[in-house]
């Protein structure tokens, strides 16, 4: 029986749209989801709706299962929890995270989903992608016990590191943002807030996820000499200005970039990306982060909501996208 579903397809910069597509038949060892939930990337997400994906990058920026390419005609999308109804035995009537698109049903290799434990509910498993890049960075840089740690962004990935950094002992963990508002998140997470200009100094390790020239700045003022910078944000085209011409020599200051594609050199003679993402799901077991989860809406109505996430003007931290509960199958 040929299967059908719906996709959230990028037809041009700033425009999406929802399309019609057929699945393919399934091999053997695939499976067939029932997308039961996904969720907005704000960042990423954002920088992709709005055509901002540098072309030196194309290839770079691939998700997973993106159809189409930069700038558009593009399905995008990293963030997607589904029941699996059809595959191997052992996974059918299993809830699964996949990197997969915002679409109601898909085909994926069996390799490519990893069950949702027990005691995660499919809500907050959707954290699962930016949970596992928070666990790829602290493997990059990782936290000593008793460190003064400040991590510059307080948006979903900066306030996942934060929560993961403050159960290191003795850690102690500042979230810095400019939004004021953000100090009920980091509260609900259990940890110090400060705005920019308040913050200390003195941290061994500043974790920064602003996305911002500022931001990023503010991060190496915040270094104790000889104390990292771990850098995660994306800038797309963006062009990054900061000034090296303070303590960054005298104080022998490092900037490191951290990014999701590859494990961690220091993990990836012993841990592939699917051990990565099943511990980030495991982590989801704490239910601190469900504060992260500030909104959400039908998957119908995603050509209206964002641009209105990418703009700003609809606030979020992570987005959540809900879908009818109908099989996939026509």
């Amino acid at each position: 029986m040929q299967r059908e579903a719906r996709a959230f397809w990028l037809r041009a910069p700033g425009v999406g749209e929802i399309r019609d597509v057929r699945l393919p038949e399934p091999r053997d060892d695939d499976v067939v989801v029932r997308t039961l939930r996904s969720a907005v990337s704000r960042g990423t997400e954002s920088l992709v709706f709005g055509g901002h994906v540098p072309t030196d990058q194309h290839d770079a920026m691939r998700a997973p299962f993106q159809e189409g390419d930069f700038p558009g005609p593009v399905k995008y999308g990293y963030l997607n929890v589904g029941t699996v109804e059809d595959g191997p035995p052992a996974l059918v009537g299993r809830d699964v995270f996949c990197l997969h698109p915002h679409q109601t049903a898909y085909v994926v290799p069996a390799s490519a989903v990893v069950v949702v434990p027990e005691g995660v509910p499919v809500r907050r498993a959707v954290l699962a992608g930016l949970v596992e890049t928070a666990v790829n960075a602290l493997w990059d840089a990782p936290a000593l016990v008793g460190d003064r740690v400040a991590v510059v962004g307080a948006g979903v990935l900066g306030c996942s590191v934060a929560r993961l950094v403050s159960r290191v002992p003795g850690t102690r963990v500042t979230l810095v943002d400019v939004d004021g508002s953000r100090a009920a998140v980091a509260a609900a997470l259990g940890l110090d807030f400060a705005a920019p200009e308040d913050a200390d100094g003195g941290c061994d390790l500043v974790v920064h996820t602003s996305a911002t020239s500022a931001g990023l700045q503010r991060s190496l003022d915040l270094l104790a000499p000889e104390g990292t910078v771990l850098e995660l944000s994306w800038y797309g085209d963006r062009t990054t200005t900061i000034s090296l011409g303070g303590s960054f020599h005298s104080g022998r200051l490092d900037l490191r970039a951290s990014q999701v594609g590859r494990v961690a050199p220091a993990r990836r003679d012993r841990r592939t990306t699917s051990q990565r993402l099943a511990l980030a799901l495991e982590l989801l077991r704490d239910e601190a982060f469900d504060c992260l989860l500030t909104g959400e809406s039908p998957f119908e109505s995603l050509p209206h909501v964002m641009p209105r996430l990418a703009s700003g003007e609809l606030p979020a931290l992570c987005h959540g996208v809900t879908y009818e509960e109908v099989p996939c199958s026509a």
